[in-house]
């Protein structure tokens, strides 16, 4: 389902900003962008959270998920640390992004670089309704690899 993009609305916090970006037509994430007044370097195994300099306003049933950008993933071993971390409609808040770098060198983080990407998706609140006990299945209470390698 396509959500008309003037849906989403964009509050611009910092200097210099850059709004989402889709890299080709058929790309579902739109790469998210640092806006920094000086570099971050992030040492192996730290985490680091980076403004974006944006806001953003979704229509209700919709949220945002942030996600890894893959290239950073393989190449600097930078990645989302909640991935994906959800922004939800009612949140007016500037989008801040939290990284980890799992590799083994420094990765330093610049103004304008792309740091992730973010997703548009819909989603389905449940009603939670207490049981005493739950319908049968074939799979019980297995879990964590019970179904098989």
């Amino acid at each position: 389902m396509a959500l008309s993009m003037d849906k989403v609305k964009v509050y611009y916090t910092g200097d210099g900003v850059q709004p989402p970006h889709y890299q080709s037509s058929g790309a579902a994430g739109a790469d998210v962008y640092a806006n920094l007044e000086e570099p971050v370097i992030v040492k192996p195994l730290e985490r680091v959270m980076i403004p974006t300099g944006i806001s953003i306003a979704l229509p209700a049933g919709y949220e945002a998920q942030i996600r890894p950008r893959s290239g950073l993933a393989w190449k600097q071993g930078l990645t989302v640390l909640n991935s994906p971390g959800t922004i939800d409609c009612d949140y007016r808040g500037e989008v801040k992004i939290l990284l980890i770098n799992v590799g083994d060198r420094e990765v330093t983080i610049s103004h304008g670089d792309r740091i992730a990407q973010i997703v548009i998706a819909p989603y389905t609140q449940g009603e939670f309704i207490q049981r005493e006990k739950l319908d049968e299945t074939d799979r019980g209470e297995g879990g964590f690899g019970s179904t098989g390698v």
